[in-house]
């Protein structure tokens, strides 16, 4: 029994590590923005996840380098990530955006986002643009609150 638990766990393992990106996935150079509607959450580990619908004349924020950020406990420039931040060259109208873990998450105190709300996102997507376009949440922006979810707050 202890053998077949060992196997099972072992093909287990490989699945999840293929599933979770960790950071260094992401192209941290070139902040992303996206805003849209919520079409699909899934707010489980290893961290939160949205579907994005996002509209066909994505435009970055004029205030967006303006807006105020919260003190995070990762040394992250957001001010300028924020002054940086583009729209994707990709033209997808869905995109998968990983959030932070759920501790994390609680501890930024965000509540379940859930389908039809409207966030916006600041992130970066993969080094190599190959498959589903995907974004890697630095900034969350929902019911005029920001998030830091790169670290908890400070």
């Amino acid at each position: 029994m202890k053998r077949r638990t060992l196997v099972l766990a072992g093909v287990a393992v490989p699945g999840l590590a293929l599933a979770h990106h960790g950071w260094s996935s992401f192209d941290q150079d070139r902040p992303v923005w996206l805003e849209g509607k919520v079409s699909r959450v899934r707010w489980q580990n290893p961290h939160a996840e949205l579907e994005l619908d996002i509209a066909s004349n994505l435009r970055v924020p004029a205030d967006l380098a303006s807006r105020p950020l919260p003190p995070q406990s990762a040394p992250v420039d957001g001010k300028a990530l924020l002054s940086r931040a583009v729209v994707p060259t990709r033209k997808d109208a869905r995109w998968e955006v990983e959030l932070a873990p759920l501790t994390r998450m609680e501890a930024w105190k965000v509540a379940e986002i859930k389908p039809g709300a409207t966030v916006g996102v600041l992130g970066f997507t993969f080094k190599e643009e190959k498959g589903d376009p995907v974004l890697r949440a630095e900034y969350l922006f929902v019911d005029g609150k920001t998030y830091g979810l790169r670290s908890s707050p400070a």
